[in-house]
């Protein structure tokens, strides 16, 4: 990748960042009460530690969510491209799904049995993924545990191969990183308590690699290869033409299962990137998203790997398989799934995403022209990332090797006094069916406010 870097002033890139921490500070009292407030009971002052990983000096809490927006403690109000980081990729409280779970509600929430409708959720989830079998989850990263281990036990082999840079939850095995000088799997060092030796069991390989896939898989130890259609936590990389037939290939030559975790590419398309590109997994993963926001997670899979989860769960002794959790597939949740499939996962749906995505592409892209800016806006369905790189980087190292946090820091914290909320990690950002043109034009309005800021 080429390497054209812009001379950004350290000194006003800095003033900048301490000037929008004053703003939100100012603009923000009822948030920084609420911090302090809830400092007292929760570990850093919010109920999920990682709600503080945010560019901003304080905590920003929420009083309401709807459509495309938030409001949030004092009053103002975002347009929203972060979404729940995919969680509310429909928009916030769908009303087919709001009005599911009232209807639920007064009918039963849980009852460690299965609603009526259970048939109905499963034949929808075939129709519109294409896998015929199905298994809930309450989250992704309780469905890709799950999946490992079918695969494990259905396979005989202990290893499972994941891409560097991926994203699947908090399962331990994915939590790895790679040497680059060696290529061999290491301890992640900010991973907190961890015991066992997943480096042993885990391989890792750069993505686009193809040669480096097949050395990984060549000894026939590799269960399962667990991937991302495109890399989307490290930085969105997407996967290069005809990658994927062949790494499918190369899978089903060595006897390895592929699993497609869709948690952040299901915005690609009506049934995800898998479905519109015409690859099918043996296992399918889809979690956030999937209900409409509720927590709930699915994952699909190939007739012929029933028959083998089957049969290992049927010649297993009696007692925990070590899969399922109490509240899984819950009345509630196949409620909210059940509204989601009949009313959210449509071609309407997908093609107002795509026609927002596609004007907040292009009207970034002009913008980066005008300037002869060499950044790029990298695009995946209805997923964009604004990129301080050339081209659109084809692993992790490339997006390692372009990395600019404090960029990255002020570019967030300004469009959010703005009125413009993304994800807070690099420049993603997600459209949802009820983003407007409104909602694009104070993005690409603030955008236009940032360069200036910066004099570029």
């Amino acid at each position: 990748m080429r390497d054209i870097s812009v001379p950004i002033d350290p000194a006003r890139l800095h003033g900048l960042l301490e000037q929008e921490r004053r703003c939100f500070l100012e603009r923000h009292p009822r948030s920084r009460a609420l911090a302090e407030q809830a400092a007292r009971h929760f570990l850093f002052g919010v109920p999920l530690h990682w709600m503080r990983d945010w560019p901003t000096p304080a905590t920003l809490f929420v009083r309401a969510a709807s459509g495309a927006e938030l409001t949030c403690a004092d009053g103002h109000v975002l347009a929203d491209f972060c979404l729940g980081d995919t969680g509310a990729m429909f928009g916030h409280s769908p009303p087919p799904v709001a009005q599911a779970l009232a209807e639920q509600a007064a009918r039963g929430l849980t009852c460690m049995l299965p609603d009526e409708r259970a048939a109905e959720v499963g034949a929808l989830l075939a129709q519109r993924f294409g896998l015929p079998c199905w298994q809930l989850a309450m989250t992704a990263s309780d469905a890709n545990r799950f999946v490992l281990r079918w695969a494990r036990a259905i396979t005989g082999r202990p290893q499972v191969l994941v891409f560097d840079g991926c994203y699947h939850g908090a399962v331990d095995d994915t939590l790895v990183d790679r040497d680059p000088a060696s290529g061999a799997t290491l301890r992640r060092p900010s991973v907190l308590g961890a015991v066992h030796d997943h480096p042993d069991f885990t391989r890792v390989v750069p993505f686009n690699d193809l040669a480096a896939l097949e050395r990984a898989l060549a000894d026939r130890q590799v269960a399962a290869l667990l991937a991302e259609p495109a890399l989307t936590n490290c930085g969105l990389v997407p996967p290069q033409a005809g990658f994927w037939p062949a790494a499918q290939a190369l899978c089903r030559r060595h006897g390895t299962l592929l699993v497609l975790d869709e948690t952040h590419t299901l915005s690609s398309g009506v049934g995800g990137w898998a479905r519109t590109h015409g690859v099918m997994p043996d296992f399918w993963v889809a979690g956030k998203a999937v209900a409409g926001g509720v927590p709930c997670a699915v994952y699909g899979f190939t007739e012929e790997v029933a028959q083998r989860m089957r049969t290992a769960k049927e010649t297993a002794p009696e007692g925990h398989s070590g899969i399922g959790t109490t509240l899984t597939a819950s009345a509630l949740t196949l409620a909210a799934l059940r509204a989601a499939l009949q009313h959210l996962h449509t071609e309407a749906s997908y093609a107002l995403m795509q026609a927002r995505a596609e004007a907040l592409h292009a009207g970034l892209t002009a913008r980066l022209q005008r300037r002869r800016l060499p950044w790029t806006v990298t695009r995946l369905g209805a997923r964009l990332e604004l990129q301080f790189m050339p081209d659109a980087p084809r692993h992790a190292d490339d997006v390692r090797g372009h990395a600019q946090p404090a960029l990255e820091q002020a570019l967030h914290l300004f469009m959010l006094n703005r009125g413009v909320l993304l994800t807070p990690f690099h420049g993603m950002m997600l459209c949802s069916p009820a983003t407007g043109p409104a909602h694009v034009q104070r993005l690409l309005a603030a955008f236009d406010d940032w360069l200036a800021a910066l004099s570029l």
